[in-house]
């Protein structure tokens, strides 16, 4: 019988071996699922650089927007060189998560989300939302929902953030949202406050809430993927930094929303 000798310290050459101790980890899921990544401000260099360290290897990201100076507070991946230049966000932020592992693919995309082709969102297995405005949010979370997707929506304003967990066939955002309610939404909360489509005030933003918001937004990703979509948010957590406390809001699902009667009709 051959027995295989254990050498000293051979957890530390795999990276991830701290998170297979977790129960339900599941490396290979994570390693395997196609994620897309709606957004590059903010919460986008957060969201990217914690799916990266937590084992996704696939992903798609798309962002029209180039860097400015007021996004370095609280941007992982941007410097001041980039605002000078007015490099595309996804650029530099694609190229920060090949620096953090080589062997991961990024896709992305310099447009808006809705001018990409129906069937964009649907090859993805999972959609991180990371948006600054209701109507590209409203576009995703309908595309998304139809396609059987779960869509994880983050927002922040200043000490303020939100985490919305839509997985069909439970309650999406559109049940959520009136016209009144889509607009303060709208007012209130954003990921960078830049870029609407209609003019708006720039909003509160700050990085300690950006990072909050953002880690909860992945570990319900890698829920999700994992299978363990019995642990999910239902379907909002609302998070108060001034006081850091969260508090889970369910989202009651609306008989007239358009996205269920198109999935259900």
């Amino acid at each position: 019988m051959c027995v295989e000798a254990i050498r000293a310290g051979y957890q530390d050459s795999d990276r991830l071996d701290r998170s297979k101790r977790i129960g339900w980890f599941d490396a290979g899921k994570l390693a395997s699922a196609r994620v897309l990544v709606v957004g590059a401000g903010a919460i986008g260099n957060e969201t990217a650089k914690n799916l990266v360290l937590a084992g996704f290897k696939k992903f798609t990201l798309i962002d029209m927007d180039h860097v400015v100076l007021s996004n370095l507070n609280r941007c992982l991946f941007f410097s001041v060189l980039d605002a000078d230049e007015k490099r595309l966000k996804v650029d530099i932020v694609a190229d920060g998560m090949r620096c953090l592992d080589g062997k991961i693919s990024v896709e992305t995309h310099a447009k808006p989300i809705q001018e990409m082709a129906e069937d964009f969102i649907p090859s993805h297995d999972v959609v991180l939302g990371c948006l600054d405005n209701l109507a590209a949010r409203m576009h995703v979370n309908s595309r998304a929902y139809l396609a059987g997707i779960p869509y994880i929506d983050a927002a922040t304003d200043g000490f303020a953030g939100k985490v919305t967990v839509i997985v069909p066939p439970g309650a999406c955002l559109e049940c959520g949202a009136n016209r009144s309610h889509a607009k303060i939404a709208q007012q209130r909360f954003s990921c960078t406050g830049s870029d609407v489509t209609f003019f708006a005030p720039k909003l509160a933003a700050e990085i300690t809430t950006t990072s909050v918001v953002s880690a909860v937004q992945v570990r319900e990703a890698m829920k999700a993927v994992c299978g363990r979509k019995d642990l999910l948010l239902k379907n909002v957590a609302f998070y108060d930094g001034n006081r850091n406390t969260f508090e889970e809001l369910e989202i009651e699902l609306s008989p007239d929303c358009p996205n269920h009667l198109a999935r259900t009709g």
